[in-house]
């Protein structure tokens, strides 16, 4: 198969109570609506042998792949990256807030990315597991709808991939955001690929 599932970063740190989002002042109900789409997504996707890959935001616990920029933004947020939390320190890699959610885990053998910036493709080899799959077309699911799958899904076009972005599993703690970031993708005939929802979606894998 040529297509592959992403979905991204759905950690605690993202959606869960005590979290980054969550420290940040963020709606943490809202970051977690799309988690019964990417359900059905999964499941469909796994019966028809498509590649799932997961990504998790985070940086190393010496923080020394934090950008002096990103300290800042967060700290201003009120969330500083490496400061105690409930579930661990905010955004390290290892902690429990970093890990994905009980409900979308990965199955055995399906890639997790970890990266320190917002898209997917930055600093990590998921363009090399892409191209030694031969994976031409991506399903971008997640959140946020406009900071990390919008960063992914442009890195990803501007390389080459055709996109599908599922309105209905992703999602922003701010509908207005999330709204003007579906509608952004679909501009000049479909800049950035195509917007779906997961029902729609489906449906054309059951008509393949």
């Amino acid at each position: 198969m040529s297509t592959a599932l992403i979905v991204i970063d759905m950690q605690r740190d993202f959606c869960a109570p005590g979290g980054y989002a969550d420290r940040a002042g963020l709606d943490v109900g809202r970051l977690r609506e799309p988690i019964p789409a990417i359900q059905r997504l999964l499941t469909g996707a796994r019966a028809r042998g498509l590649l799932v890959l997961h990504t998790r935001e985070g940086h190393r616990p010496d923080l020394s792949d934090l950008p002096e920029l990103k300290r800042r933004r967060a700290e201003a947020a009120g969330a500083p990256i490496g400061g105690r939390g409930p579930l661990g320190r905010l955004l390290v890699r290892g902690e429990f807030g970093h890990d994905l959610i009980d409900e979308l885990r990965p199955e055995p053998g399906e890639p997790v990315i970890d990266k320190p910036g917002y898209s997917a493709f930055a600093a990590t080899d998921l363009e090399l597991l892409l191209r030694n799959r031969g994976i031409t077309d991506l399903i971008i699911t997640g959140v946020t709808t406009e900071v990390c799958v919008s960063s992914t899904l442009r890195s990803a076009v501007d390389l080459g991939y055709a996109c599908t972005l599922v309105s209905d599993a992703c999602a922003s703690a701010d509908p207005a955001l999330h709204a003007a970031a579906l509608a952004m993708v679909a501009v000049e005939g479909g800049i950035f690929g195509r917007v779906l929802d997961s029902a729609a979606l489906l449906a054309e894998w059951e008509g393949l």
